[in-house]
């Protein structure tokens, strides 16, 4: 792209946001700012979009947006009959979400595509629900997840509530590509499209129905007397969460919690938590605090979209320890599996599914129960396609539970991503089950690592910004490819490549180096930041021992990443 040229075109043509026309402004004499901000357009794939919100075909703003909605209408437009041409829209509390999803809404409506928006922000789950339930042909979510403050993003679903597959993102992508991102687009005012019906607001009812089947997700039989008086603290990390969680478990007894106040409302700013997301230690300082102040039993955090779930439980010295996703993963896929063995709810040929990512302990778990795994690529939007496909084979009853590392978790198939909203309630009720029995949730890890061998699961992430990083991040896969035989003194005993499409797997530019002594590493681009990450899976006989392995494999590695 004439980076200079598109410039110049956006300076004279770029109008609606004062924000973005003031930046066009203040990056006149900065050329490098220039070519960052319009050196390519923002990546389009089955993650949607996601950049830093500003002005410049490299980033998030209004006309990007705008041009995206055009090319997913064209997309709508051509696959579907006229009386299927509906839409689901929702948004987080992201700086300029609720402007995006409005942009988004008025485009389809020129289009012609009905349009159903919730009337406030919403968590993910609440969008893929609400795609199925209104048998939309498509749905956008207005999010960057668990990014940083500075990104947002535009998530798009299939009509199974599940996000695209890499086929129908090539397809939109393929539209959106034929469009002059300011000649080509259709725009239409938000409040007239309320006001004609071609806009319309998403019924309570269907929120409602969303909480009614996340409280089914319960495993527990009438017989089951637990005690839902448990000390919880809850952050929604100034996001989506508070309404949907707090009410769930309210509705189903846990009312002894405490909200993190300083975290209670929307932010998009994030101002206590930069980096609002529950795998990070600092994003759960401020809930860390409240445990502690109020002798809390159980701490748990979603992150801005509610997708996600982090948890803190108190260890016997009084101290709160953060749980890895894999180790709450583990914790409810035994917990599932233990009480509908127990209760003869379990169905036959019983499916989990989980990423390759994802600790192989997992598996161990699932085959300990007579339960077939399924391995997919990185990314939920594979764990919901599989439950789609068992769906069409009259088994969607099979799907159990569904789980990736990165703290996202689902264990129905009314929705087809991570949901937080039942992550939470299911944390809660497996934690007050088995808090009645006296036992612990470190208890329980501690007798699963017992009972299958101790794992050690870590994710080390490297950034890399600009052109000059994404030069380098490709640089750094080829090499990944051509040079590595042996990684911290183990050798490498095979090598996974799955940008080959093994497994009938969609082809993903990931790489999985199997070691000898059972360990593992995963090299892979993030699909949504600028970002290299390496997955390390390690076997030891303890704690220390895989740790220290653990610290081998990443110093050799580090290398590659200099």
């Amino acid at each position: 792209m004439d980076y200079i040229q598109e410039y110049k075109r956006w300076c004279e043509l770029a109008k609606g946001d004062a924000d973005v026309e003031k930046e066009l402004s203040d990056i006149a004499a900065d050329e490098a700012k220039i070519e960052d901000a319009f050196y390519r357009n923002l990546a389009f794939g089955t993650g949607g979009l996601r950049g830093v919100i500003g002005a410049g075909t490299n980033r998030m703003n209004i006309h990007v947006v705008a041009k995206a909605s055009q090319g997913l209408a064209d997309y709508i437009v051509k696959s579907f009959p006229e009386k299927d041409r509906k839409i689901a829209v929702s948004y987080d509390s992201r700086i300029k979400s609720d402007l995006f999803s409005k942009v988004a809404a008025g485009v389809f409506a020129a289009n012609g595509i009905k349009v159903y928006i919730y009337s406030e922000l919403m968590p993910t789950p609440c969008l893929s629900y609400a795609v199925r339930a209104l048998h939309c042909a498509a749905g956008i979510m207005v999010t960057a997840s668990h990014n940083p403050s500075e990104y947002n993003g535009y998530k798009v679903y299939g009509a199974d509530g599940c996000q695209i597959t890499t086929e129908a993102a090539k397809t939109i992508l393929a539209e959106i590509e034929k469009l002059d991102i300011f000649a080509d687009v259709k725009t239409g005012s938000f409040e007239q499209g309320l006001e004609s019906g071609a806009i319309e607001f998403i019924s309570d009812d269907i929120y409602t129905a969303f909480v009614g089947e996340v409280k089914k997700q319960s495993v527990l039989s009438e017989n089951d007397q637990i005690d839902k008086n448990v000390a919880i603290v809850y952050s929604p990390l100034h996001g989506t969460g508070l309404k949907p969680v707090l009410r769930t478990l309210n509705e189903s007894g846990y009312t002894n919690i405490t909200v993190v106040r300083e975290q209670e409302e929307p932010d998009g700013n994030f101002t206590t938590c930069p980096y609002p997301n529950p795998e990070i230690k600092e994003a759960m300082s401020l809930g860390m605090e409240y445990a502690e102040r109020y002798n809390a039993d159980l701490l748990l955090a979603t992150d801005p979209d509610c997708d996600r779930v982090g948890i803190a439980v108190k260890t016997p010295d009084g101290e709160y320890r953060l749980l890895s996703g894999n180790e709450t993963g583990m914790l409810l896929l035994d917990y599932i599996c233990r009480k509908r063995t127990e209760n003869g709810t379990m169905p036959q040929n019983p499916v989990f599914i989980k990423t390759i990512v994802t600790t192989d302990l997992a598996e161990r778990i699932a085959a300990a129960y007579g339960v077939r795994t399924v391995n997919v690529l990185t990314g939920f939007k594979f764990i919901g396609e599989q439950i789609g496909l068992l769906e069409q084979q009259g088994k969607e009853s099979s799907y159990i539970f569904g789980m990736e590392e990165s703290y996202g978790y689902l264990s129905g198939g009314y929705v087809r991503d991570k949901d937080a909203v039942d992550g939470a309630f299911l944390i809660c009720e497996m934690f007050a089950y088995y808090q009645t029995l006296g036992i612990s949730l470190i208890d329980m890890l501690e007798s699963l690592y017992k009972e299958y061998g101790y794992c050690l699961n870590t994710l080390h992430s490297y950034r890399f910004e600009g052109s000059k990083g994404f030069a380098k991040m490709q640089e750094i896969m080829r090499a990944c490819r051509e040079r590595i035989t042996s990684i911290g003194g183990k050798k490498v005993v095979k090598v996974l490549d799955y940008a080959q499409g093994l497994d009938g797997l969609p082809k993903s530019d990931v790489i999985k180096f199997l070691l000898e002594d059972n360990c593992s590493v995963v090299v892979r681009p993030s699909g949504t930041e600028p970002k290299l990450k390496i997955y390390l899976s390690v076997t030891g006989v303890s704690m220390q021992e895989a740790g220290d392995t653990e610290r081998i494999l990443v110093q050799d590695m580090d290398k590659y990443f200099a």
